[in-house]
Protein backbone atom coordinates (compact mmCIF):
# COMPACT_ATOMS: atom_id res chain seq x y z
CA UNK A 1 0.00 0.00 0.00
CA UNK A 2 1.14 3.41 -1.15
CA UNK A 3 0.49 6.73 0.87
CA UNK A 4 0.72 9.42 -2.33
CA UNK A 5 1.30 13.00 -1.38
CA UNK A 6 -1.14 15.56 -0.94
CA UNK A 7 -3.27 16.65 -3.44
CA UNK A 8 -6.94 17.48 -4.39
CA UNK A 9 -7.83 14.80 -6.66
CA UNK A 10 -11.12 14.55 -9.09
CA UNK A 11 -13.34 11.15 -8.30
CA UNK A 12 -16.40 9.86 -10.41
CA UNK A 13 -18.95 8.01 -9.91
CA UNK A 14 -22.32 7.17 -11.32
CA UNK A 15 -23.51 10.72 -9.68
CA UNK A 16 -21.02 12.73 -11.49
CA UNK A 17 -17.79 14.20 -10.84
CA UNK A 18 -16.55 15.75 -7.36
CA UNK A 19 -13.80 17.17 -5.80
CA UNK A 20 -11.53 15.62 -2.54
CA UNK A 21 -9.48 17.94 -1.16
CA UNK A 22 -8.40 16.18 1.62
CA UNK A 23 -5.53 15.20 -0.92
CA UNK A 24 -4.49 11.84 1.28
CA UNK A 25 -4.87 8.62 -1.50
CA UNK A 26 -4.02 5.05 -0.73
CA UNK A 27 -3.19 2.84 -3.32
CA UNK A 28 -2.91 -0.80 -2.82
CA UNK A 29 -2.96 -4.16 -5.09
CA UNK A 30 -5.30 -6.76 -4.58
CA UNK A 31 -4.16 -9.34 -2.10
CA UNK A 32 -5.12 -12.87 -1.51
CA UNK A 33 -6.92 -12.68 2.17
CA UNK A 34 -5.13 -15.97 3.45
CA UNK A 35 -2.06 -14.43 3.63
CA UNK A 36 -2.89 -11.73 6.00
CA UNK A 37 -5.03 -14.07 8.13
CA UNK A 38 -2.37 -16.70 8.46
CA UNK A 39 -0.33 -15.03 11.45
CA UNK A 40 -3.65 -15.31 12.67
CA UNK A 41 -4.53 -18.71 11.89
CA UNK A 42 -1.31 -19.89 12.85
CA UNK A 43 -1.48 -18.00 16.80
CA UNK A 44 -4.87 -19.55 17.22
CA UNK A 45 -4.27 -23.28 16.91
CA UNK A 46 -1.35 -22.72 20.05
CA UNK A 47 1.04 -25.46 18.76
CA UNK A 48 4.00 -26.17 20.85
CA UNK A 49 6.94 -27.92 19.60
CA UNK A 50 5.73 -30.98 17.39
CA UNK A 51 2.28 -31.02 18.97
CA UNK A 52 -0.09 -29.81 15.74
CA UNK A 53 -2.17 -28.00 17.87
CA UNK A 54 -6.01 -27.13 19.30
CA UNK A 55 -8.93 -26.90 17.14
CA UNK A 56 -10.57 -23.81 17.88
CA UNK A 57 -14.80 -21.97 16.97
CA UNK A 58 -14.18 -19.24 14.54
CA UNK A 59 -15.04 -16.35 16.62
CA UNK A 60 -12.24 -18.14 18.63
CA UNK A 61 -9.65 -18.15 15.94
CA UNK A 62 -10.48 -14.29 15.14
CA UNK A 63 -10.18 -13.34 18.95
CA UNK A 64 -7.00 -11.18 18.85
CA UNK A 65 -6.36 -9.29 22.07
CA UNK A 66 -6.57 -5.54 21.26
CA UNK A 67 -7.67 -5.81 17.60
CA UNK A 68 -11.75 -6.60 17.69
CA UNK A 69 -12.09 -5.96 14.43
CA UNK A 70 -10.94 -9.03 13.51
CA UNK A 71 -14.20 -10.50 14.13
CA UNK A 72 -15.67 -8.82 11.24
CA UNK A 73 -14.14 -10.65 8.98
CA UNK A 74 -15.41 -13.65 10.00
CA UNK A 75 -17.15 -14.79 7.26
CA UNK A 76 -14.29 -13.85 4.98
CA UNK A 77 -11.94 -16.09 7.45
CA UNK A 78 -14.30 -19.02 7.22
CA UNK A 79 -13.95 -19.14 3.87
CA UNK A 80 -10.05 -19.19 4.46
CA UNK A 81 -9.86 -21.79 6.58
CA UNK A 82 -11.75 -24.01 4.03
CA UNK A 83 -8.40 -23.81 2.15
CA UNK A 84 -5.80 -24.08 4.83
CA UNK A 85 -7.61 -25.92 7.89
CA UNK A 86 -8.82 -29.24 8.93
CA UNK A 87 -12.22 -29.03 9.83
CA UNK A 88 -14.13 -31.08 12.46
CA UNK A 89 -17.81 -30.59 13.33
CA UNK A 90 -19.46 -31.42 16.70
CA UNK A 91 -22.89 -31.22 16.38
CA UNK A 92 -23.71 -28.02 14.88
CA UNK A 93 -20.60 -26.68 15.42
CA UNK A 94 -17.31 -26.12 13.95
CA UNK A 95 -13.88 -26.41 14.55
CA UNK A 96 -10.49 -25.22 12.73
CA UNK A 97 -7.00 -26.13 13.06
CA UNK A 98 -4.31 -24.96 10.40
CA UNK A 99 -2.32 -27.39 9.01
CA UNK A 100 1.12 -26.79 7.18
CA UNK A 101 0.51 -29.54 4.96
CA UNK A 102 -2.34 -27.56 3.64
CA UNK A 103 -0.71 -24.26 3.97
CA UNK A 104 2.40 -25.95 2.04
CA UNK A 105 0.19 -27.04 -1.18
CA UNK A 106 -1.63 -23.24 -1.16
CA UNK A 107 1.65 -21.82 -1.39
CA UNK A 108 3.23 -24.18 -3.82
CA UNK A 109 0.24 -23.47 -6.20
CA UNK A 110 0.99 -19.33 -5.60
CA UNK A 111 4.67 -20.11 -6.74
CA UNK A 112 3.84 -22.12 -9.94
CA UNK A 113 1.37 -19.83 -10.89
CA UNK A 114 4.13 -16.88 -10.19
CA UNK A 115 6.76 -18.79 -12.34
CA UNK A 116 4.54 -19.82 -15.36
CA UNK A 117 3.20 -15.65 -15.14
CA UNK A 118 6.72 -14.44 -14.81
CA UNK A 119 8.61 -15.01 -18.02
CA UNK A 120 5.80 -12.73 -19.78
CA UNK A 121 5.73 -10.23 -17.54
CA UNK A 122 9.91 -9.95 -17.90
CA UNK A 123 12.00 -11.64 -21.12
CA UNK A 124 14.97 -11.38 -18.71
CA UNK A 125 13.34 -14.49 -16.67
CA UNK A 126 12.75 -16.39 -20.24
CA UNK A 127 16.58 -16.47 -20.43
CA UNK A 128 17.31 -18.31 -17.30
CA UNK A 129 16.85 -21.22 -16.44
CA UNK A 130 13.57 -22.96 -14.71
CA UNK A 131 14.90 -23.58 -11.11
CA UNK A 132 16.33 -19.42 -10.94
CA UNK A 133 12.73 -18.38 -12.10
CA UNK A 134 11.29 -21.09 -9.51
CA UNK A 135 13.51 -19.47 -6.89
CA UNK A 136 12.41 -16.26 -8.03
CA UNK A 137 8.77 -17.42 -7.49
CA UNK A 138 9.38 -18.08 -3.82
CA UNK A 139 11.56 -14.69 -3.26
CA UNK A 140 8.43 -12.77 -4.02
CA UNK A 141 5.67 -14.62 -2.58
CA UNK A 142 8.33 -14.42 0.29
CA UNK A 143 7.82 -11.32 0.74
CA UNK A 144 3.97 -11.80 2.66
CA UNK A 145 5.49 -14.81 4.80
CA UNK A 146 7.29 -14.86 8.37
CA UNK A 147 10.66 -16.24 7.71
CA UNK A 148 9.59 -18.59 10.59
CA UNK A 149 8.29 -21.18 9.94
CA UNK A 150 6.50 -20.62 6.33
CA UNK A 151 9.62 -19.69 4.10
CA UNK A 152 11.77 -21.93 5.15
CA UNK A 153 9.04 -25.15 5.12
CA UNK A 154 8.41 -23.97 1.79
CA UNK A 155 11.71 -24.26 0.09
CA UNK A 156 12.65 -27.46 2.02
CA UNK A 157 9.14 -28.42 0.86
CA UNK A 158 9.88 -27.55 -3.00
CA UNK A 159 14.00 -29.21 -2.64
CA UNK A 160 15.40 -25.49 -2.77
CA UNK A 161 18.28 -24.18 -0.60
CA UNK A 162 17.26 -21.87 1.76
CA UNK A 163 18.13 -18.23 1.04
CA UNK A 164 17.60 -16.14 4.39
CA UNK A 165 15.89 -12.90 2.84
CA UNK A 166 16.99 -10.03 5.87
CA UNK A 167 20.32 -10.92 4.46
CA UNK A 168 21.03 -8.53 2.45
CA UNK A 169 24.15 -8.75 -0.37
CA UNK A 170 27.12 -6.83 0.04
CA UNK A 171 27.08 -3.64 -1.79
CA UNK A 172 30.89 -3.42 -2.25
CA UNK A 173 30.71 -3.98 -6.17
CA UNK A 174 28.31 -1.05 -6.82
CA UNK A 175 29.28 1.71 -4.00
CA UNK A 176 33.13 2.02 -3.51
CA UNK A 177 34.57 2.34 -0.37
CA UNK A 178 36.25 5.13 1.43
CA UNK A 179 39.36 4.15 0.25
CA UNK A 180 38.57 4.32 -3.18
CA UNK A 181 37.04 7.30 -2.45
CA UNK A 182 40.15 9.13 -1.50
CA UNK A 183 42.17 7.73 -4.08
CA UNK A 184 39.55 8.82 -6.75
CA UNK A 185 39.75 12.38 -4.84
CA UNK A 186 43.77 12.73 -4.13
CA UNK A 187 43.83 11.08 -8.23
CA UNK A 188 41.43 14.29 -9.36
CA UNK A 189 43.61 17.05 -7.05
CA UNK A 190 46.83 15.88 -8.54
CA UNK A 191 45.18 15.71 -12.53
CA UNK A 192 44.41 19.61 -12.00
CA UNK A 193 48.07 20.62 -10.27
CA UNK A 194 49.09 19.13 -13.46
CA UNK A 195 47.77 21.05 -15.64
CA UNK A 196 48.50 24.13 -13.94
CA UNK A 197 52.42 23.27 -13.87
CA UNK A 198 51.94 21.81 -17.50
CA UNK A 199 53.45 18.21 -15.31
CA UNK A 200 52.63 14.90 -17.76
CA UNK A 201 49.53 13.21 -16.50
CA UNK A 202 50.93 9.66 -17.37
CA UNK A 203 51.79 8.26 -13.60
CA UNK A 204 48.32 9.85 -12.62
CA UNK A 205 46.00 8.26 -15.32
CA UNK A 206 48.35 4.67 -14.65
CA UNK A 207 47.14 4.92 -10.92
CA UNK A 208 43.48 5.19 -11.80
CA UNK A 209 43.57 2.70 -14.57
CA UNK A 210 45.19 -0.15 -12.03
CA UNK A 211 42.55 0.73 -8.96
CA UNK A 212 40.14 -2.06 -9.64
CA UNK A 213 41.28 -2.95 -12.72
CA UNK A 214 42.14 -6.84 -13.37
CA UNK A 215 44.70 -8.39 -15.35
CA UNK A 216 43.46 -9.14 -18.81
CA UNK A 217 45.77 -12.38 -18.22
CA UNK A 218 44.03 -13.72 -15.76
CA UNK A 219 40.83 -13.57 -17.47
CA UNK A 220 41.95 -15.78 -20.13
CA UNK A 221 43.37 -18.11 -17.81
CA UNK A 222 40.17 -18.51 -16.22
CA UNK A 223 38.17 -18.61 -19.53
CA UNK A 224 40.91 -21.58 -20.53
CA UNK A 225 39.80 -23.14 -16.64
CA UNK A 226 36.54 -23.06 -17.18
CA UNK A 227 36.71 -24.50 -21.01
CA UNK A 228 38.92 -27.62 -19.85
Amino acid sequence: MTNLPFYTYTLQNVHGCFLVTDGSLYMATPVDPVFILLPVFDQARMKKGDDPGKFRQLDEVLFVEGYPEYQHLSSLAEKCMEIVCQTQEVGSMKFYRLDNSKVLAWLTCKVRSLKKALPALDKNYAAQDEKQTLVDAVSIVGEYLKTEPWLKLLYDHLGLEFVDPTTKESNTETFPNANENKMDYSNSLQERANKKTGKPEKQTKQAKVETGSKNIRDMFSRASKKKC
